[in-house]
């Protein structure tokens, strides 16, 4: 009888090499769902570690179709664990709750359907994305810097990497629009990728009418159809401003910049910026018996623009000084140093004519020399140069030089008269800067302020300037020779109240310079 035991030990080791070779092709396989095919299993995959179709994440409801593709990611061998914390976390879940209310309430108002094809740009973690497919629209996507998949891919807030008109919805939270560097470039890319007809919605901190028609502008092809004013979610963002834009056919593209052709003597000034001047500090209306104290102790009561609004909104910011003398002179001691920028980078122009303080700039990074004279045109011009009493070296700036159009070359006493080039200052800025721009100005031109001026609101280059600080020179009473007055200058104290009157008039906040 033991021969017959042979036949039962033969069947069974082939069953176990059978049992080993099964187990063998489970390993590769696995291997290469793990490895292969970035540690995630499709649908039509064999995992070991499926999930049933009625698998609930706490507090988010079923998952079914409409969120195919978080399930998959949960899913997914190595980084399930720290997604579902992350999903089941209260943060999370409070983000998720407040996005899907926002939405739903968009779905009322009728600028958000389930089938709309939907895009949340900048989303760091996705939980509006998540919200979206929650509430049944399927068909959502997020983008931002760094993926978080598979609810976000990875890309620049610039270059959305979609086809145009892709979207019927796209959202940006979290004050998104507030933090990017170039706003206009971000605006761009959303509505190139938006549908005509489509909804972009915006939640942004901003509460004041100039940073809301500044953001307003970013979009020439869209129109305002909504705003409201709603609770944050949390103390990083308590308020917020909810902005609702129709992306209309036939209006300007994407980025096109107004033309600057229909600018006539005058600017349109909005009721926010009226709103704004009264919180401006008082034009001084009464003549300072003594100038070089009065003006100097306005400077503490001066109200700049960007303490009373946000400027996040503009596509470059550019200060311009005109009359700039050395760099130490107001640049270097008073814009870089006091002037409240917001964290923007400026780009910094300096108008000098004379050639003494041209050298110093030639060290100065970030700053661009013009070294000619901003005048009314393009023409040769003298420029004299007036020796302060009892220095007898001008060669090193100490002088103060001012344009004589049509004289001789020739100095005489303690005037010193170079030939130099102006330049039509109105067109150059015109081509220089846009509406778009944030733009300040500080201007000293001993007197040329008179001629510049007014050409700046004939061809309407006034239009383009946020903020001026201009010293308006006039025959004001001399520190040295007490109840005379200047004989340098002809213009009266009131022609500088008007000049500066006219200027607040047309919408630009400016201020009496010293």
């Amino acid at each position: 009888m033991e021969p017959a035991a042979g036949k039962p030990s033969f069947m069974r080791n082939i069953l176990v090499r059978v049992l080993l070779f099964g187990v063998l092709v489970i390993g590769v396989r696995f291997a290469y769902v793990v490895t292969i095919r970035g540690e995630s299993c499709d649908l039509g995959d064999f995992c070991f570690f499926s999930l049933p179709d009625n698998f609930n994440i706490t507090g988010a409801g079923k998952i079914g179709p409409s969120a195919i593709v978080v399930k998959d990611a949960v899913r997914s061998t190595s980084t399930a664990p720290s997604r579902v914390d992350l999903w089941t976390s209260k943060g999370w879940r409070k983000a998720v709750q407040f996005y899907s209310s926002v939405f739903q309430d968009l779905i009322v108002d009728g600028y958000l359907t389930p089938n709309s094809k939907s895009l949340c740009v900048e989303t760091s973690s996705g939980q509006d994305v998540f919200a979206l497919r929650e509430i049944g629209v399927v068909d959502a996507i997020g983008t931002a810097k760094k993926k978080s998949p598979p609810l976000v891919m990875s890309s620049l807030p610039s270059r959305q990497p979609f086809d145009g008109e892709t979207f019927d919805f796209v959202f940006s939270g979290g004050g998104a629009f507030d933090k990017v560097m170039r706003p206009l470039d971000f605006a761009s890319e959303i509505t190139r990728t938006l549908k005509p007809e489509g909804f972009l919605v915006v939640h942004t901190k901003t509460k004041d009418g100039y940073s809301f028609n500044s953001f307003v502008d970013l979009f020439n092809c869209c129109t305002v159809v909504k705003t409201r004013e709603i609770d944050g979610m949390d103390s990083s963002m308590p308020y917020i401003r909810e902005i609702v834009l129709k992306k209309e056919p036939g209006i300007l593209r994407h980025g096109t910049s107004k033309s600057h052709s229909n600018f006539v003597n005058k600017c349109s000034v909005p009721g926010h910026k009226k709103e704004l001047f009264q919180k401006a500090e008082q034009l001084i209306a009464e003549e300072p018996l003594k100038p070089w104290i009065t003006l100097k102790r306005n400077i503490k009561n001066i109200k700049y623009l960007p303490s009373m609004v946000d400027i996040s909104f503009k596509q470059r910011y550019v200060y311009i000084d005109v009359g700039a003398r050395s760099y130490g002179s107001s640049i270097g001691s008073w814009f870089r140093k006091q002037y409240p920028k917001q964290n923007k980078t400026f780009e910094v122009y300096a108008i000098e004519a004379d050639k003494t303080f041209h050298d110093e700039y030639k060290l100065k990074k970030g700053v661009t020399l013009l070294p000619y004279a901003a005048w009314v045109k393009n023409e040769t011009l003298f420029f004299e140069i007036n020796q302060d009493p009892g220095h007898k070296e001008v060669e090193k700036g100490r002088g103060m030089g001012r344009i004589q159009p049509g004289q001789s070359s020739a100095g005489s006493g303690d005037k010193i008269v170079d030939q130099i080039e102006g330049f039509d200052f109105a067109n150059w800025l015109k081509n220089s800067v846009s509406e778009r721009d944030f733009v300040v100005m500080k201007m000293d031109v001993e007197g040329t302020e008179f001629d510049l001026i007014p050409r700046l609101f004939e061809t309407g280059a006034i239009c383009l300037i946020d903020e001026i600080f201009l010293e308006c020179h006039y025959n004001r009473w001399q520190r040295c020779c007490p109840g005379e007055r200047s004989a340098k200058y002809q213009k009266t104290y009131d022609q500088c109240l008007d000049l500066f009157s006219q200027l607040r008039k047309s919408g630009v906040l400016v201020h009496q310079w010293w």
